[in-house]
């Protein structure tokens, strides 16, 4: 059995998600549950859960404060969030697992599941370091984690040189020739990477604007990357994107 513990301070919602839990997932035990930062340092120290559900905000702090002092982490997490979308940009570039309120059955099982996949795994740690550099701006060397069903990889965004969307799914392209496919779709990692330099061209491609050697104009428009790939650029993107090419 799975020990799982829940931290919100909204009984209603804690009942939710202990309901939800004993619905779908007769592996999960749930040992626990409280509504305070002090309640659940003391608990997870003391009774060592294997799955925490973590809400972000609680009467007397965050839950960002309690993983900060209950290293190390050893345990699978879900944040459970209504608020502040910079954390949740943190969030998705840690590949941590998050629910949004309220709660949607079908995306907090999705979410419980890809957690339980991830108990005993080795790189949460890295996983949650990633997450707090980016929401503490400890760092201006970024690095995602991309997780497949093989794999977690901690990878430098510098080394990305364009993503490829294919339905639900997003292949990104590395420097040394490498490809990861995740099942999460490309507006997701639009989001995250257009402050470091990304553009979409096209609504199949996400480019490493550092990559580009070239804008072949002819038909219909493609850039060049250096590595020789060519990324096809639709007529209602070019004009912007000629614009965001000259002021590099």
């Amino acid at each position: 059995m799975i020990k799982t513990f829940i931290v919100d301070d909204e009984p209603e919602l804690v009942e939710l998600n202990k309901v939800l839990l004993q619905k779908h997932f007769d592996e999960i035990e749930i040992i626990g549950s409280c509504g305070s930062v002090a309640e659940a340092v003391e608990f997870i120290n003391e009774h060592k859960p294997q799955l925490l559900l973590l809400d972000i905000r609680l009467t007397d702090g965050t839950g960002f404060t309690i993983l900060q002092k209950i290293k190390p982490y050893n345990y699978a997490l879900i944040f459970i969030t209504a608020y502040n979308e910079f954390a949740i940009k943190a969030i998705k570039f840690s590949a941590i697992d998050y629910i949004l309120k309220p709660i949607d059955e079908n995306d907090f099982c999705d979410a419980v599941s890809r957690a339980i996949s991830s108990i005993n795994d080795e790189a949460l740690h890295t996983q949650v370091q990633t997450f707090f550099n980016y929401y503490e701006r400890k760092t201006q060397a970024r690095r995602i984690i991309l997780k497949t069903t093989e794999a977690i990889n901690i990878v430098d965004v510098s080394d990305i040189t364009h993503c490829r969307s294919e339905s639900n799914y997003t292949t990104f392209y590395m420097i040394n020739g490498s490809k990861i496919m995740v099942s999460r779709v490309l507006k997701e990692y639009e989001d995250l990477l257009s402050e470091y330099g990304f553009f979409r061209p096209h609504h199949s491609f996400l480019v490493n604007l550092s990559y580009v050697t070239k804008l072949d104009k002819s038909d219909g428009g493609f850039l060049i990357l250096k590595d020789g790939a060519e990324v096809p650029v639709s007529l209602r993107r070019k004009k912007r994107l000629i614009q965001v090419l000259e002021s590099l």
